[in-house]
């Protein structure tokens, strides 16, 4: 077994559009890769342009998957509804890469940190549904969506943490503070992945698989802009956005057999 090798995590872009414009595509891509790497792991960043047999081939090579947020929405026929008003178009090259990395990753028990939209296909994947837009369906719920382009600060507020589950050990406390940037979330959580962190109005916060032999965390949240901020006494929720990034790369590590074949990131 080789300890030495950084485990390779896999990123995939996070929209067709953004690989197109490779410098916007890097720059969003970055906090992402750079969590990775702090966490002691090698990222790889994924086109989404590769054919079946070359997205195969590459992820033969990982030892975990990220899947990052999107400014694309699922496609709701995935979960057997109709597109609301408020629903963003789908980005079928985004669905299709990151199902056949959640298939594979299913298939061999390799770890997987699925982050807002890569959450919400996470659970649509596994056969749950999407509440399309929270302030239209659930006109009591705290704000969670963040108006970037308007300079106002990016929204947080607390989760719960359901006693025994990854974040609550992560966390080490029933409770933590998530920054919030969706406007949608988990309606009805797919068989198999339970609910582990919910906001105070109960917005789905955190997703883990039923399966103590496999590594698969979904976080509504973007603990990777979290981390950033971190130094020292940063901002709250940094210790567990770090933590998160560590136990991936910690789980993706035990999978490292033999050095990966060199790949070209694109």
């Amino acid at each position: 077994m080789d300890t030495q090798r950084q485990p390779r995590i896999g990123i995939p872009y996070r929209s067709a559009g953004e690989e197109r414009d490779a410098e916007r595509g890097h720059t969003e891509l970055r906090p992402y890769v750079e969590a990775v790497e702090e966490a002691g792991g090698e990222a790889v960043i994924l086109s989404l342009f590769l054919s079946s047999q070359e997205r195969a081939k590459v992820a033969e090579t990982l030892e975990g998957i990220l899947l990052p947020g999107s400014s694309a929405d699922v496609d709701p026929a995935r979960y057997h509804q109709v597109r609301g008003p408020k629903t963003a178009l789908a980005d079928q090259r985004v669905e299709e890469t990151d199902g056949a990395l959640l298939e594979h990753a299913f298939q061999t028990a390799k770890p997987v940190l699925a982050i807002c939209y890569g959450m919400q296909f996470l659970n649509t994947f596994r056969g749950g549904t999407l509440v399309q837009d929270i302030e239209t369906e659930l006109p009591a719920a705290l704000r969670h969506r963040w108006n970037r382009g308007g300079g106002e600060a990016e929204p947080h507020h607390a989760a719960r943490l359901e006693a025994g589950s990854i974040l609550a050990r992560l966390a080490g406390t029933p409770e933590a503070v998530v920054n919030s940037s969706h406007h949608q979330s988990v309606r009805e959580s797919a068989l198999g992945l339970r609910v582990t962190a919910r906001a105070p109005d109960g917005v789905v916060e955190g997703l883990e698989l039923d399966d103590p032999g496999h590594w698969v965390v979904g976080a509504q949240w973007h603990p990777e802009r979290q981390r950033r901020r971190g130094d020292p006494g940063g901002e709250p929720g940094a210790e567990l956005a770090r933590a998160l990034f560590r136990e991936l790369v910690r789980a993706a590590r035990a999978r490292v057999r033999q050095p990966a074949p060199e790949m070209r990131m694109r």
